[in-house]
């Protein structure tokens, strides 16, 4: 089982992968952990990471690609994964995809978790009038103003990577604002639905829906992207199928 969960902060998204984590015994691959983890072994890969980062630039995409891959690679990953941190854009995306077509594999899903962007901030305002009755100190993120921060740099860069893995056949849309048991239990069901038959044999994308994942990578990266854009602040829906930094935080 090979993840992606989408969504904007707050959505639950760490929640849901420690759960997924559990049910399945699959294991979540931090990019800033494993940038981390690479530049800590010195492994050619790590050692240029480290030279850009020392440098004070951002890790390029293929960099964190190739250490995406070298993860991939080892025991704990052979059973399956869910990716935290990347991709972010669909640029990202589509260098994941050639990746992943190199190794003979492919995602099995992206999980977007749907939610109401207003809820979310009422959410963390509630949370802070609680903290501040209870004289708890607060968290750095709580905040509403860093969190429509987050959410509009989300629409910008991230959102539009639901409307790619829609047209990859991939992506499961869940209602995010459901209580947490309720979610996973829709993420299972789409899960389930997302298992391919065991006779026929899919080692990765074929070369047509590679040449128009690079088509829309190229719009996006020139900054034209034919993605449709979602309205900040929809209500969840039901859940349904649709077919289809890289620096360390």
């Amino acid at each position: 089982m090979r993840l992606i969960l989408l969504g904007p902060p707050g959505a639950g998204k760490g929640t849901q992968a420690q759960r997924l984590v559990a049910q399945y015994g699959i294991v979540q691959l931090s990019t800033g952990d494993m940038l981390r983890a690479a530049v800590k072994a010195g492994t050619p890969v790590g050692r240029k990471a480290k030279d850009i980062m020392d440098a004070g630039g951002l890790v390029p995409d293929d960099v964190v690609v190739d250490i995406v891959a070298q993860r991939i690679e080892q025991p704990d990953a052979r059973k399956g994964f869910i990716l935290d941190g990347f991709p972010r854009t669909v640029p990202q995306a589509v260098a994941l995809d050639r990746m992943l077509v190199q190794h003979g594999v492919a995602l099995d899903a992206a999980i977007e978790l749907q939610v109401d962007e207003g809820a979310l901030i009422r959410r963390i305002e509630s949370r802070i009038a609680e903290m501040k009755a209870r004289g708890e100190p607060l968290r750095q993120d709580d905040n509403p103003a860093v969190l429509q921060q987050r959410l509009s740099a989300y629409r910008k860069l991230t959102e539009p990577l639901i409307a790619y893995y829609g047209q990859q056949g991939t992506l499961h849309t869940v209602n995010g604002m459901a209580p947490v048991p309720e979610v996973t239990g829709q993420i299972e069901k789409a899960l389930d639905a997302a298992k391919p038959d065991p006779a026929v044999k899919a080692p990765g994308k074929p070369a047509g829906a590679l040449a128009r994942a690079a088509d829309l990578g190229k719009k996006s990266s020139a900054g034209g992207s034919a993605l449709p854009k979602r309205t900040a602040g929809r209500k969840a829906a039901q859940p349904k199928s649709r077919g289809g930094n890289t620096t360390p935080p």
